[in-house]
């Protein structure tokens, strides 16, 4: 890793600091290109915990206006834990979050359910965002290692969909 890259990654990093700890911390997307000059453009993490209840919790206390308001006066922590577990994919999103001059949003994910979609695209959902450029923040569970049979499961779909003959533009289309 390079000098800029290193700094790059402390400054994203950077941003764990005010949430309470997790166990896991990814940015992934369009933000990450190398060839991408859109500094407004929304930076997206992915934050793995090992209790989204006790998590989010805390969160409220530190980062009440990082949450929608009717959420933190309907139903607080609870009702954000079950809304992602019950009616979404597993992942509470913290949209349009300002920080250090940059707008980000960052997704909440037990640590269980980020594993079982990277190993068995349960829902499909982290799994395919990791599948995208990332950077790794913090990784107390080996996630970027798991990630790697995420990866090569996609090059196999990708492989089994694509036609007798392709090119690598095709590949690049299907796997993205």
């Amino acid at each position: 890793m390079t000098s800029a890259e290193e700094v790059k990654r402390d400054e994203l990093a950077g941003f764990l600091k005010v949430l309470p700890p997790v166990e896991f911390s990814c940015v992934y997307g369009s933000t990450l290109h190398p060839n991408n000059r859109d500094k407004s453009s929304m930076v997206d993490y992915i934050v793995g915990v090992s209790d989204p209840l006790q998590w989010h919790s805390e969160n409220l206390k530190r980062n009440r206006d990082h949450y929608a308001s009717w959420m933190v006066h309907v139903g607080g922590a609870k009702l954000i834990t079950e809304i992602a577990d019950e009616i979404g994919v597993g992942v509470h999103f913290n949209p349009f979050v300002t920080w250090n001059d940059k707008m980000l949003k960052y997704g909440v994910v037990r640590m269980h359910d980020l594993l079982q979609d990277v190993l068995r695209w349960d829902r499909f959902y982290l799994s395919g965002r990791l599948q995208k450029p990332v950077h790794i923040l913090l990784d107390n569970l080996d996630i970027e290692n798991a990630n790697s049979s995420n990866l090569r499961a996609a090059v196999s779909a990708a492989l089994l969909l694509l036609p007798h003959e392709f090119c690598e533009v095709q590949f690049l289309v299907i796997l993205y």
